[in-house]
């Protein structure tokens, strides 16, 4: 059955580029014994930064490639601005691409690098000059223009692809795993970087990576996916705080996942979750429907820990640290709750709050908005829902 993801209207980003509208349907391809993308909907805006997230071999970078026409789809339909173009050669689609390996000519200079595309569309020279020092401009490479790419550093090359992908105005920007050979501080620089190319041209971006945080850092909207389909799609607050199912909890970022049987509370309106070995986690929603197997889901930085000092509440579990770790800004601590349940718990590293020892007893707890209830099926039950029978 083919998953219809429906289309939200990015920020507004006005540019010099026409943006393109991109719409999959159906979108589909099979390789011998392997379905890679299984009957994709998906509806990119004007001027939208969408990512492609998710595990390897999800299907996110053969859905790219099918987008630029390196790979046939096998069923469905690609339109740019309601134009099929499904049949249309690659160097006919006016979009640009930008890969982790830059693909760039060794034997050219960066300007002759960058002006490749426009002389393979018959520019005039002095259109291509004008484009060529423009874009470079744009991607901050001025003074460069007469170097070969072996004397680049691996930054400078990206922005060299970057320009060469941008410098024919394309409709749509496709880039696969753009800052992969980047190291950790390059990368971040190149991230915002990307994002102010992207305000200000305006241009419509499908960018695909497996990096969590690079994701976050620059969609507008993020689709996650697996196995060929999307999980989840909306924007980066929403994807975090709201996952549909266990997958994408336990993908995006770092989750407390718990498996187990919901009980009512006495007042009438909250539950909470029982382990197997009956131990009680705090409330985590309010639910009124029917009680049954249930996944909890809470982030690790919405746990608050403090001594134990005896006392029994509904709000808090009990449990002994079993590792501390110190990770710079926050400390990761675990807390065995019973046999087979263990939380990670992530405390801001200032003055005031309390940090515990290996081996200290402790009260952990959450306010019930920030925990999600999944059915065992996967799906999500919201605070306000009820769960199913």
């Amino acid at each position: 059955m083919r998953r219809t993801i429906g289309a939200i209207p990015p920020r507004g980003m006005p540019g010099r580029f026409k943006a393109g509208h991109l719409r999959l349907v159906g979108l589909t391809k099979r390789f011998a014994g392997f379905v890679a993308v299984d009957a994709l909907d998906l509806d990119v805006q004007s001027g939208e930064f969408l990512t492609l997230l998710g595990p390897s071999g999800s299907g996110k970078t053969t859905t790219l490639m099918m987008v630029a026409g390196f790979v046939s789809p096998t069923a469905g339909e690609i339109f740019v601005d309601d134009r099929p173009i499904s049949a249309v050669a690659p160097d006919r689609r006016n979009i640009g691409v930008v890969f982790q390996h830059y693909a760039l000519f060794p034997h050219m200079t960066v300007v002759n690098n960058v002006a490749f595309p426009l002389r393979m569309r018959h520019v005039p020279r002095a259109e291509i000059q004008r484009r060529v020092a423009e874009a470079l401009t744009m991607v901050q490479l001025t003074g460069l223009e007469a170097r070969m790419p072996r004397q680049l550093s691996g930054g400078q090359q990206q922005r060299v692809a970057l320009a060469r992908a941008l410098v024919f105005e394309p409709g749509l920007l496709l880039m696969d795993e753009p800052l992969g050979a980047l190291d950790k501080n390059l990368r971040e620089q190149m991230q915002l970087e990307l994002k102010r190319l992207h305000r200000s041209l305006g241009i419509t971006v499908m960018y695909v990576t497996h990096d969590q945080a690079e994701a976050l850092t620059m969609s507008d909207r993020i689709a996650l996916m697996n196995h060929g389909r999307i999980e989840q799609l909306g924007d980066a607050q929403t994807l975090y705080e709201c996952p549909v199912n266990q997958f994408v909890a336990e993908f995006l970022g770092e989750s407390n996942v718990v498996t187990g049987s919901t009980a009512r509370l006495p007042d009438g309106r909250h539950v909470s979750v029982v382990t197997r070995r009956g131990v009680r986690l705090p409330m985590v929603c309010d639910t009124i429907g029917s009680l049954g197997p249930a996944v909890l889901v809470v982030r690790p930085e919405k746990l608050v820990m403090r001594p134990d000092d005896g006392a029994q509440t509904d709000d808090e579990c009990r449990g002994v640290v079993t590792e501390v770790t110190y990770v710079g800004d926050i400390t990761r601590c675990r807390i065995q709750v019973d046999e087979d349940v263990t939380l990670t718990a992530k405390v801001q590293n200032r003055i005031g709050t309390f940090r515990a020892q290996v081996g200290a007893a402790v009260r952990v707890g959450w306010n019930p908005s920030d925990a999600r209830l999944l059915r065992a099926g996967n799906s999500a039950v919201s605070s306000r829902e009820e769960m199913p029978t």
